[in-house]
């Protein structure tokens, strides 16, 4: 799918003209489809593969048992099926998503409790499952660390002066999903306009991906070439950007359009889970859209973090 991307943050961290190779790459990527397939990452192949073992035992265990640790979107914990539709986020009424999740998120509180208990909440951890919280510690910091390198990347891309992102993520927001898409013997037959996870965009800075490959698997929007299956290479990231991102960019990237298949009859007993980690920036960081000609829309207002995200959770909520 050549609308996607591929880059490599080593060749980046060369600088010189391989750096500035990249960054141009970099724009012309994320204007055509606001997707990447990222190499030279960093990220240990073992790690995620031992997050995605955990991640199995805890989805085995009993419903009886995950439902201890259920909670609603947005929440820490397990978010059972039937729990969310993401084509709402865009309008769309569509069935709930065919998937269950685990959900983490940064809990560096800041004392004010009406702040916390929206976006700093404690994370929950499985008793039954004790090596998750560790794998999953160090998961998320590697992906923050990420996560601040590629918006470093995006800011030296538009050739701006600094990166302005550096002082909007001093106690930053963010989510890590492990999603568990279970087979179609599990889920039944899908009902129309029903999906893993219904076409959507995200809704923060940053969207890492982590995924398994299949049949079922995810699918990326464009303009030029509409639906199609996502790239895949196990040794790259999957990354793309949200809405706050794109609206920061003055609209001249898109937000990563996205939607992952249902089971297919052809492979009705693959089974995937996904590791999916949400950036987004401090919670009362005031996002100023760039303005023409790096922008492409002109005059639009400035956006407070938390503010632009809650309307977006709440749309996707079920119940």
């Amino acid at each position: 799918m050549n609308a996607i991307a591929s880059i490599d943050l080593a060749r980046w961290r060369t600088g010189g003209s391989a750096a500035a190779e990249v960054e141009r790459d970099v724009d012309r990527g994320l204007r055509r489809a606001g997707f990447l397939l990222v190499y030279g990452h960093g990220i240990p192949a073992e790690l995620p593969a031992q997050v995605r073992a955990a991640a199995r035992r805890f989805f085995a265990l009993p419903e009886e048992v995950k439902q201890r640790y259920a909670v609603t979107v947005g929440g820490r914990g397990w978010i059972g099926p039937g729990k969310e539709a993401n084509g709402y986020a865009e309008g769309t009424e569509t069935p709930p998503d065919l998937k269950e999740t685990y959900a983490v998120g940064a809990d560096t509180r800041t004392g004010d409790p009406e702040v916390d208990e929206v976006w700093f909440l404690p994370n929950v951890w499985p008793e039954e499952v004790i090596e998750l919280r560790e794998l999953m510690t160090a998961y998320t910091a590697a992906m923050r660390t990420l996560s601040d390198e590629l918006l470093a990347l995006f800011a030296a891309a538009l050739e701006l002066p600094a990166n302005p992102f550096q002082g909007l993520a001093a106690r930053p927001t963010w989510t890590c999903n492990i999603n568990h898409y279970p087979p179609l013997s599990a889920v039944g037959a899908p009902e129309p306009g029903q999906y893993r996870i219904g076409p959507h965009t995200d809704f923060g800075t940053v969207t890492v991906l982590d995924r398994e490959p299949g049949a079922g698997g995810l699918q990326i929007y464009t303009e030029a070439g509409g639906w199609a299956d996502a790239p895949y290479d196990p040794a790259a990231l999957t990354v793309n950007i949200g809405d706050l991102l794109a609206y920061w960019s003055g609209e001249r990237w898109p937000s990563g359009r996205h939607r992952v298949l249902p089971p297919q009859p052809e492979a009705p007993e693959e089974d995937l889970v996904s590791l999916i980690y949400f950036y987004e920036l401090d919670h009362d960081a005031v996002v100023t859209p760039l303005e023409p000609p790096i922008g492409r829309v002109s005059g639009l207002q400035p956006v407070v973090s938390a503010a632009f995200l809650r309307t977006r959770l709440d749309a996707i909520t079920i119940g």
